[in-house]
């Protein structure tokens, strides 16, 4: 197995639902904290929507393991942040059968 070089860091976001007062509610993110990652690109496609379309490229996300259960424990519906990019999770899996590192399988959608 190849070895893992976590050398950026990415911040982890929980989706944050707040009210607006009005009967609505904003939706947000919650900064959990900074995880230490390798980025690897996978494939891309572009996809296109009535008034525009997207480049959506998918990454493979090597960070960390940590416990099932603990706030940074990255899971499917979080996103990394890192600057203005963002990389919304789709899938969590361990690495390694010891559960040393996960990969988190992740996209990001740039409009084009």
């Amino acid at each position: 197995m190849s070895t893992v070089e976590l050398s950026r860091p990415l911040v982890l976001e929980a989706p944050l639902v707040t009210a607006d007062g009005a009967g609505g509610y904003d939706e947000g993110w919650n900064a959990l904290g900074t995880l230490w990652a390798e980025v690897k690109p996978r494939s891309g496609r572009e996809v296109s929507g009535p008034a525009s379309s997207a480049s959506v490229m998918g990454f493979k996300i090597t960070v960390r393991g940590a416990p099932v259960g603990s706030a940074m424990r990255p899971q499917a519906g979080q996103r990394f942040r890192e600057g203005t990019r963002h990389y919304r999770i789709e899938a969590v899996s361990e690495r390694d059968p010891r559960g040393r590192f996960l990969i988190c399988f992740a996209e990001e959608e740039v409009a084009a």
